[in-house]
C-alpha cells in the first residue's frame, strides 16, 4: 500500500517521522532512483526506496525497550559535542532505537527506546496526551509553590499546565503532565520558586519505571507493549 515516505521510513525503522522528513530535505531519500520530495509516497512492494544509499526494507517486527536514564546523559543518538548519550547505555542493544521523547541531560528516569515509529507518533504527539509521571525534589517554600503550579503557570511566552501535583514529603512532589513542554517541569517549579535538585520520571502513560537499575536497559513485555498502545 502506497505511504507518505515519513510514515514508512519511520514504520519500517530506519528513523522517527521527524528525522524523516530532515532526511527528505537533505536530499538523502531516493525512490526508484529519483530524489524524493517531501509529502512524496512510496510502496516498498512495489519500489526501491533508498536512505543514503541504502535500501529499505519491509519491516519484520519492531523492538521496545526501557532504560532507567542516569544524569549526565544526553537523549539523542550522538552529540556534536562530546556529551555522553543514551545510544552508548543502549549499545548492546540487537536492533536500532531511537528515543521516544525527550529527557534532558540533568533529568533521570524512564525513557522509551523504539525502532515503531508509529508508536513513537502516538506517545509523542500533543493530542494523544500521553501522562508522564516526575518525581521531583525541590528546595523552596513548597507551601507557597503548591497553589501556583495548581494553576496555569506561564513562562516565555508558553502556557505551562500539570495535571497533578501532590506533595509527597517535606520537599518531594509527584508532578503529573501530558504536554512534554521543553524542560516543562524544570520551568514550572522555577516560577513557582522553587529550585529543583533532582527530577526523576517514574511512568509514562500506564508503563512505569519500577525497580529497573539506572544505567540498565530491558525490553518490554507483550502486556507493557498492549499498554503503549492501548
Amino acid at each position: 500500500m502506497e505511504e507518505r515516505l515519513q510514515k514508512l521510513l519511520s514504520a519500517a525503522g530506519v528513523c522517527s517521522r521527524r528525522q524523516a522528513e530532515a532526511y527528505i530535505q537533505a536530499g538523502r531519500v531516493t525512490v526508484n532512483g529519483e530524489t524524493a520530495l517531501l509529502g512524496g509516497k512510496a510502496d516498498l512492494d512495489r519500489d526501491r526506496v533508498e536512505v543514503d544509499g541504502v535500501p529499505v526494507a519491509v519491516p519484520k517486527g519492531h523492538t521496545y525497550i526501557m532504560l532507567n536514564k542516569p544524569r549526565g546523559y544526553v537523549t539523542t543518538l550522538s552529540d556534536e559535542r562530546g556529551r555522553k548519550t543514551v545510544a552508548q547505555l543502549t549499545a548492546d542493544c540487537p536492533a536500532r532505537v531511537w528515543p521516544v521523547g525527550r529527557l534532558d541531560m540533568d533529568s533521570e528516569g524512564l525513557l522509551l527506546l523504539t525502532d515503531d515509529g508509529e508508536l513513537t507518533h502516538r506517545l509523542t504527539h500533543p493530542s494523544h496526551e500521553v501522562e508522564k509521571e516526575y518525581r521531583v525534589w525541590v528546595r523552596g517554600d513548597v507551601e507557597r509553590a503548591l497553589p501556583i503550579l495548581a494553576a496555569p503557570v506561564f513562562d516565555d511566552g508558553e502556557e505551562l499546565t500539570a495535571d497533578r501535583v501532590e506533595r509527597t514529603g517535606k520537599n518531594t512532589l509527584i508532578v503529573v503532565i501530558h504536554q512534554g513542554k521543553n524542560r516543562q517541569v524544570r520551568r514550572m517549579c522555577a516560577a513557582a520558586g522553587l529550585k529543583v535538585e533532582r527530577l526523576r520520571r517514574v511512568r509514562e502513560g500506564k508503563l512505569r519505571l519500577g525497580g529497573l537499575e539506572p544505567g540498565k536497559w530491558r525490553g518490554l513485555t507483550a502486556a507493557e507493549i498492549a499498554l503503549l498502545q492501548e
